[in-house]
């Protein structure tokens, strides 16, 4: 496909915009894209959208979600977020978990929403691999962008409450730091016998594991872990414990994270904030603030604006972005939130999350502008292809 996109108000999140501006799709990529005055001559046989008037973004990005995965409007059967038969599960894969038929991705790709990270819930203190994911598709191996695209891992009530209902460990905030430690360190056992066994012949490696094998990547820097941490005191802890492997962090809620921005900011650890727009339904979220984002922000600490779908509908990352910015986030920063700095986040930012030659042609056509709750998609574009008209 080959589509021509002339006189938009691009909003690119590469440092300079087009007010009016052009943009060529070709093969599923951005080819080019400038200002008009630098437009290349349209071959008369093209296909050209006039884009007068109208704004263009990147496609939004949610860089927590659970969509798919626990599916809109069914109860067990829809549910497989949380494999809690074990606290210790790194081996669950949200790519085998994740239903792309899920009525939400239609919702998402109509609210503009081209790119979510999914996974595993908040049950166990170690949940499984999460998934980068197109949200336009059928089969979920053609929708894949990243998998796997982190680990998750959890602190705070929910493991406590789940395994207490059990009577098992963890039931205490220790115990959900001794479980993550214990498994990290086996995994980190197991690895240096893989490397004595590639060294010496006569060195036999371990039996396989795949409890172990899911965690090599994230031993070895390739994989950030995602914690749930609500609470300062485990966000602390968290961090506390990759510094302890040396491993890399990305801080999932971090609801109370703006209570010590500045001290959080000194360990350059980026923040998935969100969900705001909830009610405090556990003691943990009492310090749940709309300000979070900007607070966030303003000790420059990366930001992105999550929905932590099902708990706000995918379908409302906009709607997000927009109370942030009543609070007080500005509307560059609110819109960067749910595109270019989860893209960074995630490590997808070489494929999404901007508009710039080379990269996915993933992109919104607004009627209005952004991050303005005002604003409304008229055209959804993924991979070059038109996956929604309004």
């Amino acid at each position: 496909m080959e589509l021509y996109m002339i006189h938009g108000n691009l909003l690119t999140q590469e440092g300079t915009d087009y007010p009016d501006g052009y943009l060529l799709i070709r093969d599923g990529k951005i080819s080019a894209m400038g200002d008009m005055t630098k437009a290349p001559e349209i071959p008369a046989c093209a296909e050209v959208l006039d884009l007068a008037g109208k704004t263009v973004t990147p496609g939004l990005i949610d860089a927590h979600s659970h969509i798919g995965i626990w599916e809109d409007g069914i109860d067990f059967e829809g549910d497989d977020g949380n494999e809690d038969t074990d606290p210790v599960t790194p081996q669950m894969r949200a790519i085998d978990g994740v239903n792309p038929q899920d009525r939400a991705f239609e919702e998402a790709v109509a609210a503009g929403i081209t790119t979510v990270v999914t996974g595993p819930g908040s049950a166990n203190p170690m949940g499984g691999q999460l998934l980068a994911m197109k949200t336009f598709g059928c089969c979920i191996d053609d929708m894949t962008v990243l998998s796997p695209a982190g680990m998750k891992i959890a602190f705070g009530e929910n493991p406590k409450s789940v395994y207490h209902d059990k009577s098992q460990t963890p039931v205490t905030r220790m115990g959900t730091a001794a479980l993550l430690r214990e498994t990290l360190y086996k995994a980190k056992k197991y690895l240096e016998q893989l490397h004595k066994a590639e060294q010496d012949t006569e060195e036999s490696k371990p039996d396989w594991d795949m409890k172990y094998e899911a965690l090599l990547s994230v031993l070895k820097g390739e994989l950030p872990l995602y914690a749930h941490a609500h609470r300062l005191d485990d966000i602390f802890t968290a961090l506390r414990i990759a510094k302890e492997f040396g491993l890399k962090l990305v801080l999932v809620h971090g609801t109370e994270a703006h209570l010590a921005a500045e001290r959080i900011a000194k360990e350059k650890v980026p923040v998935l904030s969100g969900p705001i727009l909830t009610d405090r339904s556990k003691p943990e979220l009492k310090n749940q603030t709309e300000s979070a984002p900007k607070l966030l922000t303003d000790a420059g600490i990366p930001t992105a604006i999550i929905t932590d779908h099902p708990e706000t509908p995918q379908k409302h990352l906009l709607l997000c972005a927009g109370t942030a910015m009543r609070a007080g986030l500005s509307a560059r920063d609110a819109l960067a939130a749910i595109t270019r700095i989860p893209a960074e986040i995630c490590g997808l930012f070489h494929r999404v999350g901007s508009l710039a030659p080379g990269k996915d042609a993933d992109l919104v056509i607004w009627k209005g502008t952004p991050p303005k709750m005002t604003a409304v998609p008229e055209m959804v574009i993924i991979d070059g292809e038109i996956a929604y008209r309004g």
